[in-house]
């Protein structure tokens, strides 16, 4: 399966991306453990002050009952001091609960040795002294366990500290290292095989342009982009070949055209011209001059119908005096019917001296004769305009009327009209011109345009 071209730009980049974050991931998790080991390490100096301080209320609270046990007299400073003293050793235990570094057994066993050195409930200096008695073991018993899990926590956080440096070191070089290896290797398989498609339909396109129509092979199925291109240049291609084979077929015809009119010219009217020098002499017979002048005039209505023939096939005034001329000759001689309209025509200097390929010049003197055709016989104007231009290196050729107009869909030419339309579409395609028809600028009417790039 192939990707998408701009799946294939974007792959090398997205895989580095997730190379990334997956090393990102991996340096979050790390500074997460070493933040929970760090957390431990913070209650379990919590613990261990608040079992100090509850080892040193009980060292004191112990020297004041034995003090207290020795005097003959209650002292009530001594009987304060306890008073505090207990419930110092409460506040004590509370934190160290909160800090969850003793078992709940331990805590319940030290809550309730304290309870029993409770002053509210009376001071008997034996139960005070036999309860702290069993209480300063088990807090030093507590100490020296927390103290031990302090010495390992701390060599063994020195220890994860240096070892997770050097891992969190090698993990992210090695991940950089193939992210970039990746990235690379993507990279140029991707646009390597990118840069030899497109070699290839470069090679077919500067082929097609130097006259070889042998188009790039076509892909089964349309897969990207590249795919697409290689079908379109495909269909260019026919078209091409259709467009050029209908230049051929217009410039063999119109040479064909001028031969023929040349043959009639050389040799038909020179055989009519001795007819006439004939009928001419005959006509000077007495006998024979009604019917010769007859004759004669039936031969020159038959050399204008012929000579109108040859102009139809090629007009010479095309090759004597140009495009402009060629046209300002046809229109003069189209309108000149009555009830023919009044026709205006105009052509700027610049399109006056241009100079067009002979196939290019026929071709739009064609397209122009159709156009004013299709005024005279179907728009019922009475005023036709007829402009030849230059503008942004193109010929433009405008035909104008103010007639009764069509149905018509200007950005769609082909979609209407008959024979006489398809005809001017397809000269104008065989020449690379562009026809467009659209709204007059007459209150009705319709405008037919040519445009032919140069």
């Amino acid at each position: 399966m192939r990707l998408a071209l701009k799946h294939q730009i974007i792959l090398a980049p997205a895989v580095v991306l997730c190379l990334m974050t997956l090393l990102l991931c991996f340096l979050q998790y790390t500074y997460w453990d070493m933040s929970a080991k760090r957390q431990h390490a913070k209650d379990l100096k919590s613990a261990f002050i608040a079992l100090a301080e509850a080892d040193m209320a009980s060292q004191r609270m112990h020297g004041l009952v034995r003090f207290l046990a020795q005097a003959q007299v209650p002292d009530p400073r001594a009987l304060g001091l306890i008073a505090n003293l207990h419930q110092h050793l409460i506040m004590s235990i509370d934190r160290l609960q909160e800090s969850g570094q003793v078992g709940i057994e331990d805590l319940g066993q030290l809550r309730k040795t304290i309870a029993d050195l409770n002053p509210e409930q009376g001071i008997l200096l034996e139960r005070f002294d036999a309860a702290l008695t069993e209480l300063r073991p088990e807090i030093a018993a507590q100490l020296n366990a927390l103290n031990q899990q302090r010495d390992d926590m701390s060599e063994l956080h020195g220890e994860d500290f240096d070892a997770l440096v050097a891992e969190t070191t090698f993990v992210t070089i090695v991940v950089l290292g193939i992210a970039i290896l990746v990235g690379i290797l993507l990279s140029l398989a991707f646009a390597r095989n990118i840069l030899r498609r497109i070699h290839v339909l470069s090679a077919s396109a500067v082929r097609i342009t130097n006259g070889d129509f042998s188009p790039p092979q076509a892909p089964d199925e349309v897969r990207d982009e590249l795919d697409g291109l290689t079908v379109s240049i495909n269909r260019m291609t026919d078209q091409l070949i259709r467009v050029v084979a209908a230049e051929k077929l217009l410039e063999g015809a119109e040479e064909e055209r001028r031969r023929i009119a040349m043959d009639i010219h050389d040799q038909t009217l020179a055989d009519l011209s001795a007819v006439g020098r004939g009928l001419e002499q005959l006509r000077q017979t007495p006998a024979c001059g009604e019917e010769a002048a007859w004759i004669e005039a039936d031969l020159q209505r038959a050399t204008a119908n012929l000579r109108a023939v040859m102009d139809n096939l090629h007009p010479q005034t095309l090759d004597i005096l140009g495009l402009s001329a060629a046209v300002e000759s046809l229109l003069e001689k189209a309108c000149k019917a009555p009830g023919s309209p009044v026709y205006h025509f105009m052509a700027d200097d610049d399109a006056v001296d241009l100079k067009l390929p002979r196939l290019a010049q026929v071709t739009v003197y064609r397209i122009i004769a159709e156009a004013v055709n299709n005024v005279l016989r179907h728009a019922h104007a009475s005023q036709m305009e007829v402009n030849m231009a230059l503008r942004n290196h193109s010929l433009v050729v405008a035909v104008e009327d103010n007639g009764g107009g069509f149905n018509q869909t200007p950005m769609m030419p082909t979609t209407f009209g008959g024979r006489g339309l398809h005809n001017i579409q397809e000269r104008a395609r065989a020449i690379g011109a562009q026809a467009s028809w659209r709204h007059s600028r007459f209150s009705s009417g319709t405008r037919f345009e040519l445009v032919l790039p140069l």
